[in-house]
């Protein structure tokens, strides 16, 4: 599933199984990892999508596949961002490359 975000192209990982609403889910968390990166985040806006996306993918190996691939097809980390958000208590977060 290729989706567009700010000027980049890149594909969003998708596991068998899933319906609209769990490809919605997960792609939000995709935008909002995209986001942290690119513009910077409200925490709670990140937190809340990585929330939804675990009833979705509540397995952490799972969980893990789908954030090396994410990381691969668009260089941004999941797990570096939801470690960030659970680490800081600032109410906007903005990611260094």
């Amino acid at each position: 599933m290729n989706m567009s975000n700010s000027d980049k192209n890149f594909t969003y990982p998708i596991l068998p199984g899933w319906d609209k609403e769990d490809i919605i889910t997960a792609s939000n968390l995709y935008s909002a990892v995209a986001n942290a990166y690119e513009v910077g985040i409200e925490r709670d806006a990140l937190l809340n999508a990585y929330n939804a996306f675990k009833l979705v993918v509540p397995s952490k190996s799972e969980e893990k596949q789908i954030g090396r691939e994410f990381e691969r097809t668009s260089g941004y980390s999941i797990y570096k961002t939801i470690k960030l958000a659970h680490q800081t208590t600032s109410h906007r977060l903005k990611m260094e490359d």
